[in-house]
């Protein structure tokens, strides 16, 4: 059973028991250590914890942690990163398990992969998309005085379940005019097959950091 859709993908950002939630994740400079589950990342930039939230679902016996990290400039975000992570919180309960990653849309996908690293089975993909400040699940930054741009964004997604016992969704982000070069707002001057000029310099830039996320994930235990 995909609890996983209605535990994470259908997230509303209420909080409880934040501070329990912080607990088990870590930023320490540019490294994000996990707890439950034990993972480790290492981040293309210095990001700040702003919120982190903890939702009960008794009917699927599982919680999700939320947690939003990011980098401003002058009270505007630049880069963002949500981390959701379902716990499974009856052993008597069907293991965790997640449905595949699914692009925005297909002609602004630039990559869509899975690999398995130390035999945790792992899919990413990496994307064009336009931020929507009026989302619900952006409510917690909006409440801390922080402003997100209507822009275009490069967004890296990355998805694993672990040991039955959790599944973890990272979605990471960064505005593509904080690149510091000109770039089209245009979704169609960013699609995969016809890409060029400043704007497939920035993709090479973003794609670089996130594929250092990527092979940078690591599962040994934290102490």
């Amino acid at each position: 059973m995909k609890r996983f859709l209605t535990c994470i993908l259908v997230f509303v950002a209420l909080c409880s028991s934040a501070v329990a939630a912080e607990k088990d994740l870590e930023i320490q400079g540019r490294k994000l250590i996990s707890r439950t589950p034990p993972f480790t990342l290492n981040l293309s930039a210095e990001l700040r914890l702003v919120h982190s939230s903890t939702m009960e679902y008794p009917k699927e016996s599982s919680r999700t942690r939320t947690y939003f990290l990011i980098r401003e400039k002058a009270k505007q975000v630049e880069e963002m990163m949500i981390i959701q992570i379902a716990d499974r919180t009856n052993p008597l309960s069907e293991p965790m398990s997640v449905p595949p990653l699914k692009p925005d849309a297909e002609k602004r996908t630039y990559i869509s992969h899975h690999v398995k690293k130390e035999m945790v089975e792992v899919d990413y993909l990496a994307q064009w998309i336009v931020w929507n400040p009026a989302a619900p699940s952006l409510d917690p930054v909006a409440k801390k005085g922080l402003a997100i741009p209507s822009r275009p964004a490069l967004q890296g997604q990355i998805l694993f379940p672990y040991g039955g016992e959790h599944a973890v969704l990272i979605r990471y982000s960064r505005e593509t005019a904080s690149f510091g070069i000109k770039v089209s707002g245009k979704g169609d001057d960013w699609n995969r097959d016809s890409i060029s000029g400043n704007e497939k310099k920035v993709y090479e830039v973003f794609q670089k950091d996130f594929m250092g996320m990527i092979n940078s994930l690591t599962f040994n235990k934290t102490s």
